[in-house]
């Protein structure tokens, strides 16, 4: 069993797409002849966690922890421990003038990212433990880009081939746009990035858009390795189409934020409900933006057929699945929207249930919902598609059930893609 170390900053008790990914990939590996070994700080600041999450750690998996330190901290002590989640500083209307300088300072003097601080003592430790593990491959996944800085240095130092799995893009990622960078911060991203596409061996990116992009700024070739789905997370007796009931259920997981825009829906929903008292309800699974919160505060209509669950672990998602006739994926609205593909998007389509979909129709997560027949996209800006689509929805159809949606979309079957681009660096 050949070893791989896996080098994360995302992983159980966090919670979300990238720590699925990861957690994933490690469970499948060992069928395919790899061993994982996974190395992930030991503090991490993460607001989101989900502990269920750390039982599916696959008992093939080994995992290092190493302590980590990071500016987060030092903030939270000088705001007085006020704000929790430090990603809800960019979503203020009226930031405070120390919230503005922490937002510059986190552009322009925390290059590549807040975990820069873990790069040195991290590639120090995994020198010294090297000789005993005899690892023959590296894996980096980012952001944070910092992880990609220690395979590079480590890389150096043992001439092990090295995976970097893009999971967003690093200079052109649309985050950068809102930590007020100067050309100098920009430039110096630009300059590490490089020497992470001439220096990997092999280059892995979520999407065929974000590969393209890469691509033209790397000069080489990026593998694309989707996110998917594990059929067994599905609960045994998970039912393949949600009884038709009294009540149009229409669930959405996941975030919403300043990048996912629920509004137009919300029209397009009231406009042809508006007139049915209990008809339809849409629910929320997740955290939500301020900003949605206050619209529903201020609307009658939408307090009684919106509901909000607040975040729930991955198991307790799936009894709204289970419920629900159609499932809302609302994709950003970025410059980077046409390569986004949430990592939910294969568990909607693993559920069998109908995607009602708002973003770029052209986009990559649109495209894989036309091949599987999965659904509809409609532009965020197309109401009046929205509200032809729910008004067909008024007579309370059964849920589509979609059949065989993609067995490409198999985790297993992505990590036997992995492990061929890992051998296929060995046989270089």
């Amino acid at each position: 069993m050949k070893r791989v170390l896996i080098i994360t900053y995302y992983w159980p008790p966090s919670a979300g797409s990238g720590v699925q990914r990861w957690l994933k990939f490690s469970k499948f590996l060992p069928e395919f002849g790899w061993q994982p070994v996974i190395f992930t700080p030991e503090n991490p600041d993460f607001a989101l966690q989900d502990h269920s999450l750390e039982a599916k750690v696959g008992a093939d998996t080994e995992v290092m922890k190493f302590p980590i330190w990071e500016p987060y901290q030092l903030f939270r002590r000088i705001r007085k421990g006020e704000i929790k989640d430090t990603s809800r500083i960019l979503e203020q209307k009226a930031p405070s003038l120390l919230d503005q300088v922490a937002v510059w300072l986190r552009g322009n003097a925390l290059i590549p990212d807040p975990r820069r601080f873990w790069v040195k003592p991290s590639v120090e430790f995994l020198q010294r433990i090297w000789e005993d593990n005899a690892f023959e491959a590296i894996i980096t996944t980012g952001p944070p880009h910092s992880m990609h800085l220690i395979g590079r240095n480590l890389k150096r130092k043992t001439g092990t081939p090295w995976l970097a799995d893009f999971r967003d893009p690093w200079s052109t990622w649309e985050f950068l746009d809102t930590l007020k960078l100067t050309s100098v911060a920009r430039n110096k991203h630009r300059k590490l990035e490089m020497s992470v596409f001439r220096e990997a061996d092999a280059l892995v990116t979520i999407s065929p858009t974000f590969a393209r992009e890469m691509e033209q700024l790397a000069s080489r070739k990026f593998h694309v390795l989707t996110n998917g789905f594990d059929p067994e997370d599905l609960p045994a007796g998970f039912s393949p189409a949600a009884d038709p009931g009294e009540i149009l259920e229409i669930v959405y997981t996941g975030v919403i934020d300043s990048i996912r825009n629920p509004f137009p829906f919300l029209q397009a929903l009231k406009e042809v409900f508006g007139s049915s008292r209990n008809r339809v309800r849409l629910t929320f699974v997740g955290k939500v933006s301020q900003q949605l919160q206050d619209r529903i505060r201020e609307d009658d209509w939408l307090q009684e057929h919106l509901h909000l669950t607040g975040y729930l672990n991955h198991g307790e998602v799936f009894s709204y699945y289970e419920k629900a006739h159609r499932l809302l994926l609302i994709l950003t609205q970025t410059k980077n929207a046409r390569g986004n593909i949430p990592g939910k998007l294969f568990e909607y389509m693993a559920t069998g249930r109908e995607i009602i979909g708002m973003g770029d129709p052209e986009g990559d997560a649109a495209k894989i919902i036309a091949q599987a027949g999965a659904g509809k996209v409609f532009a965020h800006e197309d109401i009046a598609g929205l509200i032809g689509y729910l008004s067909d929805l008024r007579s309370l159809p059964e849920a589509k059930k979609q059949e065989n949606q993609g067995q490409r979309f198999h985790r297993r079957n992505l990590t036997r893609q992995l492990a061929d681009l890992l051998q296929g660096m060995l046989n270089a």
